[in-house]
């Protein structure tokens, strides 16, 4: 397993760890029994005439975000499969810094797991890190990103502007009340001394995807 990170420089303490499982990549994913893991990111599946959107049910309440498939579209690819597979189902938010963002994506709750693959990085955009703004979270390490990833809550965020080192591939058109209410969780300091372990669970109910 190798340590991921999701960094920025502000006045909080940013350091957060993730640790994904590294897998193949390309070709069509492999499920292993049991596990929603797979050996490999899926084959692109995206319908060039429709435009994506997911629906985040969450115990928070619900909220939307438009998913940018032209500039980030085997991100988008992989976050749409992975969320019709129900991969993201009664999955936590594990890390939330209120002036920075919230963090979620690992099945295991514990910012260590992930799809069993990892994807390449998708950095070409006219879109900033700020509030809104969902990006995918990876170790120091080029394309290594996977299942987790982070919505943009507050001014810390734009710090991540100064190195643009992941892809940005959504943003939230409704419900940023919401966002803002699960960036507003009381957290306490984690194992490193980062206060960002949540103090009572907020998690994603179920994400439907929507073509339109």
């Amino acid at each position: 397993m190798r340590r991921f990170w999701v960094k920025t420089i502000g006045t909080a303490a940013i350091a957060g760890a993730l640790a994904l499982a590294l897998g193949g990549c390309g070709g069509m994913p492999s499920a292993k029994t049991g596990e929603k893991s797979w050996s490999a990111p899926p084959a692109m599946a995206l319908k060039t005439d429709k435009n994506y959107e997911a629906v985040f049910d969450t115990t928070e309440g619900k909220f939307i975000v438009n998913l940018l498939k032209d500039t980030a579209p085997k991100t988008v690819n992989n976050f749409v499969f992975l969320s019709r597979q129900g991969f993201y189902e009664n999955v936590v938010f594990h890390r939330i810094m209120k002036s920075f963002m919230i963090q979620t994506g690992d099945p295991t709750g514990t910012g260590m797991g992930g799809p069993g693959y990892t994807i390449e990085d998708e950095l070409k955009t006219t879109y900033k890190y700020e509030p809104g703004i969902v990006a995918m979270a990876k170790s120091q390490q080029k394309n290594s990103g996977g299942s987790q990833f982070f919505i943009c809550t507050g001014p810390d965020c734009a710090n991540l502007n100064k190195q643009p080192d992941y892809t940005i591939f959504g943003q939230v058109t409704s419900g940023m009340d919401v966002v803002q209410k699960i960036a507003a969780t009381p957290v306490k300091q984690d194992a490193r001394g980062e206060p960002s372990l949540p103090m009572k669970e907020v998690k994603i109910n179920k994400i439907e995807i929507q073509e339109k």
